[in-house]
């Protein structure tokens, strides 16, 4: 993050970004302030593409054209998966890439075997935004605190944290409610945070998939329309549902390898009784059936952004699926 922070700061670009990792709020900030930086409000020369299927002669010839009365072009290319697969012509081409172009790459998981990953790596500059460390995210939230002139307890801190979780988009929005909440006080204590802020929705995802292992599908249901009460977007709930199967996939490997609850704690930088819980629901799993889970995602996640089903039905059906263990390679 210290070579983005420069650049954008000094104003010296690279011809091609990838971000990448599941920490989505950072992803999108960076890509924003990237996108600020190098185009400002020109709309004429910046351009975004996201999705699978992102046309390569579309793009090519689009950075083969001259800016218009500006210095640098600029193209966004968002979950694209190009970075999972074989995607041969877009890492020759990075060689080829005009001066007068930027290509900002931003995807959740990449390859880094993969051809144009070894590319963009060496003629640009990826960066690996992922979960950051607790003591990262309490640096973070006390310089929040600190432009708004606001206070806060250890004990409050470690309660919002608890309440908030790891997810920075999630963390950010429980901030801006609490320091609303207590306009008018400089210091935020335990039972500021206890008044305002909701239950983390990683933590009712957390109940939903200890519902699902156990195979209570309506249980899993009632905590996803609650969910759904609560504003949070079904597709979100689905990325938060993808990443703890993903998580569990980590933690059944970790323990097939014989590593312990501090160990598996140490080697996914979790909080030990959190990794304890992961355990505890990785055992409801056989290896085989988590990774059928992912690739459910991943079908859902496709159905909806193609239009064939809706995102609240779509999500719906996949906890139905996992919880009675169906279409995911398990008799």
């Amino acid at each position: 993050m210290q070579t983005l922070n420069r650049d954008i700061r000094d104003k010296n670009f690279h011809h091609i970004y990838l971000l990448y990792g599941e920490e989505a709020f950072l992803r999108r900030s960076y890509r924003n302030r990237l996108r600020d930086a190098i185009a400002g409000g020109d709309e004429m020369n910046c351009s975004s593409f996201g999705g699978k299927g992102v046309d390569f002669a579309q793009v090519r010839d689009l950075a083969e054209t001259l800016p218009f009365l500006a210095e640098r072009r600029l193209i966004i290319l968002e979950d694209t998966g190009l970075f999972k697969v074989q995607a041969q012509e877009w890492a020759d081409y990075m060689e080829q890439l005009p001066e007068s172009t930027v290509l900002l790459f931003s995807e959740q998981e990449v390859d880094k075997r993969g051809r144009l990953y070894k590319k963009v790596a060496s003629l640009g500059y990826a960066a690996e935004l992922g979960r950051q460390k607790e003591s990262e995210l309490r640096r973070w939230v006390l310089q929040l605190l600190g432009r708004e002139k606001r206070q806060i307890t250890g004990q409050a801190m470690e309660l919002f944290l608890q309440r908030s979780g790891e997810d920075m988009e999630q963390i950010r929005s429980e901030l801006d409610k609490l320091i609303s909440f207590t306009e008018g006080k400089e210091g935020i204590t335990a039972q500021d945070v206890e008044e305002i802020c909701t239950q983390q929705t990683a933590g009712r995802i957390f109940e939903m998939l200890e519902a699902v292992a156990a195979g209570r599908e309506r249980q899993a249901l009632e905590l996803y329309y609650d969910l759904l009460a609560l504003k949070e977007p079904s597709m979100r709930i689905l990325f938060l549902l993808a990443r703890q199967m993903n998580q569990l996939l980590t933690v059944k490997d970790l323990m097939m390898a014989g590593q312990n609850r501090d160990g598996i704690a140490s080697a996914m930088k979790l909080r030990p009784f959190i990794a304890g819980k992961l355990i505890g629901q990785a055992r409801s799993f056989e290896k085989e059936e988590l990774r059928g889970c992912l690739n459910l995602c991943v079908e859902t996640e496709e159905s909806v952004k193609s239009g064939a089903m809706a995102e609240k039905l779509a999500v719906e059906l996949l906890i139905v699926r996992i919880a009675r263990r169906k279409e995911i390679g398990v008799k």
